[in-house]
């Protein structure tokens, strides 16, 4: 090839050589470069013939698919050639490569599938990971399980790590890498604050922005904006106002001419402006654009692995992204952003947007895992660790589906591992392969449900009418441009399972049926009252308005909602026959606490999840079943449930004191906190007969607790630690230990101590108490915990207010020769 990369003026180009030399000599680089200044292009290019190759190919990842093919296309125009040849890209249900392509752009998820179909990668020589600051689950995926292959199959692969934005302190320090950083090109770009905007008014403000922008600058303007939506209310206002300008939307979701449409320059001249979502933060260059205008908003999906649903939010951006956005202005001349909020919010915007590992359905990627045979998320080297929760839901959900079975992929697991879907969908559309008619059903359900919504919102939530619609599209052509797109992925799905199309009349039941298998903690029963609300399995509440066609049904199967605080929305279901339910009906014994209710709920359910469709109650119940529910409910509601008195407190105290003092000595943990979580270990014995909470309250918990040490132990307590101390007048006075274990409290009458020559201690005299001294009517009159030094000193200035306010008692001018006595000893005449 006669490419030579350094005629080409771009500021990547500086540091050609020296990532040449460190792919050399190490595998793993990170590379530095701010947009616009070639690493995506020029630097896979450049790297195309190096030696260490050893002929074998280059691999690039790119977030999105629009981007992966405007690369792959750039690149091959660079090399003079078509796409395809030298330079080929894979996106899902699409490949343009041959047998003489060396370096293929592909979307993040293929690479994943690529180390599963060969772990070892034999023909690749180089991963590059591009624009990786944008953290997508798969991105983090792929770098985990290339860095595993690495570091275990193949130490001559090479990884090199690129963005504009990275973090060159945690990633560098992760992979024990270098760095190559280039400088760039950047344009000044100035900034404008135009203030704070109303969300609920986003598309009107932006437009009023563009629109003011428009008349006292030059050039084409890009506009970013969280979604679709405000990107269409945005562009209607516009139209109307601005009809000297060209006005393109980009989103993902739009026909792939159109979005080329967007990113390239107007053959006629005529300005335009560009309403784009993040999909034009990085990677894609918009010539002409000169002006930003930025709303400050994004919008993802973050996953609730409590409800195991998934919300799309919109939220403010991050400053790195902010960075980002305002870059596009800069990257061909000194340009302009103006953004849609003030520079205190500025200020407080977080420096770096969150990971998508982090709030993602972990499902797809714990099934990854396992057929790459890993059980722990930790054997793997991650920039952020995904999140317990969130892994532990994952794992719950494979196990229903059947894909695993105690943390191991099953058959079904790879069966379903093999389709290019999410695990639900695979799942589904295997469950389906008994029949044609059934699974060419499925196919047309996975595609629409993977897709926008081909209807407006007013068509209700049924997902039968969108299916009718794409099957109308296929016989007669007629619809929209999502319909198009829904039937391209239709038709990748039959293409997988050999089908041919099927226009039929479907059955809605049957697409109920399919849906529940897909999402089974989704099937929902209408709540009493008709009042379009309904249960699901997974015990959530979810409605949909009163007009829908499925409002009246009395089973649903649901496929996308909105998970809400109480009550969440029904975006797409289906109407389920409750015959078809069968299968899935379990019965199951429940035993439960409530105090709430009364304590304990003990009934033989039949059920589908939370879904209670019969209960009878159980009146005899096993013993380990009773003690298990109630302790269940002890440690989720807390000590309250039982009677932690005063008696049981000191006890606690009296233990966790020993503790602190002699740290040789093995004491139990008897703190509160450790108490309710082993409440099992020493608390089951007595609860047989419990039924109430007003039952657990009479356990005489200090007897309980107490039995829970050994002989030893209880003996030892009462000689180091003991509840009283007998004082020289024959009282036995209780002793107050506090839970830091400082000394503890000795509140006595003073008369009671008349004689003693040495101050009370516990703990085998180590420990000496605090002495409350207190007056015949038990009024304090001195804290001390030096009984001699009062004698001494502080007691002659005590008597002389005490004989005057107790003058009938005897104050001795020599206390450690009176008596003591309990009560009154008068004085003698």
């Amino acid at each position: 090839m006669g490419f030579n990369p350094f005629h080409i003026d771009l500021p990547v180009r500086d540091i050609i050589n020296d990532t040449r030399a460190f792919l050399q000599d190490q595998n793993t680089l990170v590379v530095s470069a701010p947009p616009g200044a070639g690493k995506s292009t020029l630097l896979p290019l450049a790297l195309l013939n190096s030696d260490w190759l050893k002929r074998k190919k280059i691999i690039m990842l790119e977030p999105r698919r629009l981007a992966t093919k405007s690369i792959a296309q750039r690149m091959a125009s660079l090399l003079g050639e078509a796409v395809g040849e030298t330079i080929g890209y894979r996106i899902r249900f699409e490949t343009n490569t041959s047998d003489q392509t060396k370096l293929e752009v592909v979307t993040e998820g293929i690479l994943t599938r690529m180390l599963h179909s060969d772990n070892a990668l034999e023909d690749i020589g180089l991963i590059i990971f591009d624009e990786f600051h944008e953290r997508s689950i798969h991105a983090d995926v792929a770098l985990a399980l290339s860095r595993e292959s690495q570091q275990i199959l193949r130490p001559d692969l090479r990884i090199m790590v690129m963005s504009a934005t990275l973090d060159l302190e945690s990633l560098p320090l992760l992979l024990r890498c270098p760095v190559v950083q280039s400088e760039g090109k950047q344009y000044p770009v100035d900034l404008h604050y135009v203030g704070e905007n109303d969300q609920q008014m986003l598309p009107e403000m932006a437009a009023k922005t563009i629109i003011d922008v428009s008349k006292s600058s030059e050039g084409d303007i890009l506009a970013f904006f969280p979604g679709q939506g405000e990107i269409k209310k945005c562009e209607e206002i516009l139209q109307r106002q601005l009809k000297e300008f060209l006005i393109h939307p980009l989103y993902g979701q739009l026909p792939y001419n159109k979005q080329q449409a967007a990113i390239t320059p107007d053959k006629t001249g005529t300005r335009k402006i560009v309403l784009a979502t993040s999909i034009a933060e990085t990677s894609l260059t918009i010539e002409g654009i000169k002006i930003v205008v930025d709303t400050g908003f994004g919008r993802k999906q973050k996953f609730n692995p409590n409800t195991g649903l998934s919300r799309l939010e919109t939220i403010k951006i991050a400053k790195d992204a902010a960075d980002q956005r305002a870059g596009r202005a800069g990257r061909l001349s000194s340009g302009s952003c103006y953004r849609m909020w003030s520079k205190a919010t500025q200020l407080n915007l977080p420096p770096h947007s969150t990971p998508e590992i982090m709030e993602a359905d972990l499902c797809p990627l714990m099934l990854d895992l396992a057929q790459w045979g890993i059980t722990d998320i930790n054997q793997l080297t991650w920039l952020s660790i995904p999140p317990k929760g969130a892994v532990s839901q994952a794992k719950t959900l494979l196990e229903e589906l059947g894909a695993l079975e105690r943390g191991l992929i099953t058959d079904h697991g790879k069966a379903i591992h093999k389709l290019p879907c999410h695990p639900r969908i695979a799942h589904m559309l295997i469950g389906a392969e008994h029949n044609q008619e059934l699974l060419a059903l499925a196919t047309d359900i996975a595609a629409v449900l993977e897709e926008r919504d081909p209807l407006p919102q007013e068509a209700g939530i049924d997902i039968n009418l969108r299916i009718e619609a794409l099957r109308r599209y296929r016989n007669d052509k007629s619809g929209n441009n999502r319909l198009a797109r829904i039937e391209k992925v239709a038709s990748s799905y039959r293409h997988l399972f050999g089908l041919k199309p099927n226009n039929k009349i479907i059955d809605d039941y049957e697409t109920g049926l399919l849906l529940a298998q897909a999402y089974p903690e989704r099937i929902a029963c209408a709540r009493p009252g008709n009042n379009a609300q309904f249960q699901l399995a997974n015990g959530q509440l979810a409605s949909i308005s009163h007009h829908d066609d499925l409002a009246n049904e009395s089973w649903l199967a649901i496929a996308h909602l909105n998970a809400r605080k109480g009550m969440g929305k029904i975006f797409i279901a289906s109407p389920l026959n409750p015959k078809d339910l069968a299968p899935l009906i379990k019965e199951k014994e429940v035993i439960n606490w409530d105090t709430k209710h009364g304590g304990l709920i003990a009934s033989k359910d039949m059920r589908i999840g939370s879904i209670i469709l019969k209960s009878t109650p159980i009146q005899v119940l096993e013993e380990t079943r009773l003690a298990e529910a109630i302790c269940n409910a002890i440690k989720k509601e807390g000590a309250h449930l039982l009677n932690f008195d005063h008696e049981v407190t000191q006890w606690q105290y009296r233990i966790l004191s020993l503790k602190k003092w002699n740290h040789s000595q093995n004491w139990p943990d008897i703190s509160t906190e450790n108490l309710l979580a082993t409440c099992e270990e020493w608390l089951s014995p007595y609860l047989n007969n419990v039924k109430k909470p007003e039952h657990l309250k009479k356990i005489n918990l200090k007897q309980v607790l107490q039995y829970s040490l050994s002989q030893e132990q209880q003996a030892k307590l009462e000689q180091l630690a003991p509840s009283t101390i007998k004082v020289p007048s024959g009282s036995n006075i209780k002793l107050i230990y506090s839970p830091n274990a400082s000394p503890p409290i000795l509140a006595v009458r003073l008369q009671e101590l008349f004689g003693l020559t040495t101050t009370p201690a516990v703990n085998e005299g180590k420990n000496n108490a605090l002495l409350h001294l207190l007056s015949p009517g038990f009024k304090p009159v001195q804290v001390t915990s030096d009984l001699i030094s009062f004698w001494n000193n502080t007691y002659f200035e005590v008597k002389k207010e005490l004989k005057r306010r107790y003058p009938k008692h005897s104050w001795p001018e020599n206390p450690y020769e009176e008596p003591a006595v309990k009560g009154v000893k008068k004085k003698k005449p």
